[in-house]
């Protein structure tokens, strides 16, 4: 007879909920880019005077937008569902905010793109070019809106604000929406994540026309697609590496655990480097001395001028954070995890005295957790602020998985590098109309595809692995988060899972492959 473990259980809800949300950013970040690169060549279109060629062109991207939308609605719903079936006690701890901006998300964005979308593939005949102009741009909107909504409720997972603890239903609610939706991590979470979608839809655009012209087919519709892709891209590209910084700024403000996985940053100190390369120590860990690198390449002073935009600044390690640093005011671990077992007593105690009819500890109780008293604020900064810390067994349950936040880091910031140096080189050869002759580099440009796909799967390892053992930073723990299922059902829906979105994507593969090779001549009038 097997026998499960609640370890059993996170791991199989983390690797469902993980195998959902890839398979989803696999088909998101096209639609993010291509409805508006889709409006750009529509806008181009109306203004040269219903120029027959411009609409031929944006007909044909279009289509390739419609079917990646409509399979990545699938694996959306999908991932919500998930927050009810696999991860109860989350929902109902935070969903008076985390189900705000998902209801938002579905009541307007959702509908405004669902509504106007279907004038965009269907209305070439019976709207006018104008209306049909505005729909696809209102449907390109509509599609980023959406992912604003879910990325303003992803990012209070990293950095909740707003919000108030009620103890009499055990519930964490919204009390200021405005700070939750206008959180500086939101921001810069929205702004990286729709900037990098905008650079896929680029590269996608760049490497099918690329096919276009290795082939020798539709060279002028290829040009004028590379033309604006490469444009957009490439404003896009750096828009990327700046919101990555800022990123990179808040996840040592208010995440140091990840910026030292981020780094496989052990010790702390000031004038930090920054290591550009590495092979990580499999057997180092945060309770010996073994050295972190077998090999590594380090810029001096870099780390601490990325983190905190000074050469001098300290940065903490892990054992800075499970020990503590009291020069510069870290707490240790323990005494959080102390801290947050008061947290939780102190809710213990308010549902036995309930149970005793013991009104009078029950309204003490209650007092505690009240931010418009200063008892109520005091309690909130010297103890429920690490009520995630009291559900932990380890001091070392802090630390992220290593290994792979590191090596993503790396991969998601060297292709972006990559990225700029493409969009730059398709501008410069179109410029010089040199892009028919150098035949290597439309090869460079089509075997580039899959690369923003793997830097968007790479962001996001970073960010959510990165910040583990959270669901909710400092609050709740991934343990405390799951539904009481049998380990046994999460591992089986896991495969079933595997297999359905394995075919869905061949399927959209396979579907825009045959539109690709139909080209361009193939739409009708």
């Amino acid at each position: 007879m097997t026998i499960f473990t609640i370890a059993d259980l996170v791991d199989w809800s983390r690797a469902q909920f993980a195998l959902t949300a890839m398979y989803h950013w696999l088909f998101v970040p096209l639609t993010l880019g291509l409805g508006f690169i889709c409006a750009f060549m529509e806008t181009i279109y109306y203004r040269r005077g219903l120029d027959p060629e411009w609409k031929r062109i944006t007909r044909f991207w279009m289509r390739l937008f419609a079917v990646n939308f409509a399979i990545g609605i699938a694996t959306g719903l999908i991932l919500e569902f998930e927050f009810g079936t696999n991860w109860s006690n989350y929902s109902y701890f935070v969903g008076d905010i985390f189900g705000a901006p998902l209801a938002i998300e579905g009541i307007v964005a959702f509908f405004m793109e669902a509504t106007f979308v279907a004038v965009m593939f269907f209305g070439w005949r019976r709207v006018s070019p104008r209306f049909h102009l505005a729909s696809t741009w209102l449907t390109a909107i509509g599609a980023n809106l959406s992912a604003l909504w879910i990325l303003v409720a992803n990012s209070w997972m990293q950095y909740p604000v707003g919000i108030q603890f009620n103890v009499e239903t055990a519930r964490s609610e919204m009390v200021d929406f405005l700070a939750v939706a206008l959180s500086p991590v939101a921001v810069i979470k929205f702004l990286h994540t729709i900037t990098s979608g905008f650079l896929l839809a680029s590269l996608f655009v760049i490497a099918v026309s690329a096919w276009f012209l290795l082939k020798g087919r539709n060279e002028e519709f290829a040009k004028r697609s590379m033309k604006i892709a490469a444009v957009f891209g490439l404003i896009s590209s750096v828009a990327v590496i700046w919101t990555g910084d800022t990123s990179g700024v808040q996840a040592a403000k208010y995440q140091p655990a990840k910026l030292a996985a981020m780094e496989a940053l052990y010790e702390g100190g000031e004038g930090v480097p920054l290591t550009v390369i590495g092979k990580l120590n499999a057997d180092k860990r945060a309770d010996n001395d073994l050295p972190v690198f077998d090999f590594e390449v380090k810029v001096n002073k870099m780390l601490s001028m990325l983190a905190f935009h000074d050469l001098d600044a300290y940065v903490p390690g892990f054992k800075d954070l499970i020990d503590g640093n009291a020069e510069h005011g870290i707490m240790p671990v323990k005494e959080k995890m102390a801290r947050g077992k008061e947290a939780i007593a102190q809710i213990a105690r308010y549902s036995k005295a309930l149970r005793e009819g013991d009104r009078q500890t029950a309204d003490e109780v209650v007092a505690l957790f009240d931010l418009d008293t200063p008892e109520g604020k005091a309690f909130y900064d010297d103890y429920f602020r690490y009520l995630g810390y009291g559900y932990l067994t380890s001091e070392s349950d802090i630390i992220p998985p290593v290994g792979l936040v590191f090596y993503s880091f790396r991969i998601m910031v060297g292709l972006g590098v990559w990225f700029v140096i493409v969009f730059a080189g398709v501008l410069i050869l179109l410029k010089k109309g040199m892009i028919n002759r150098w035949r290597w580099a439309l090869w460079l440009m089509l075997l580039s595809l899959p690369l923003p796909y793997v830097a968007g799967q790479a962001g996001w390892i970073v960010s959510e692995v990165g910040r583990q053992p959270w669901t909710v930073q400092d609050m709740l723990p991934a343990s405390a988060s799951v539904s009481e299922l049998a380990p046994a059902a999460v591992k089986a829906t896991f495969f079933i899972f595997a297999v359905l979105f394995t075919v869905l994507l061949i399927a959209e593969i396979s579907i825009m492959a045959r539109q690709i090779k139909n080209g361009p001549e193939a739409i009708e009038d």
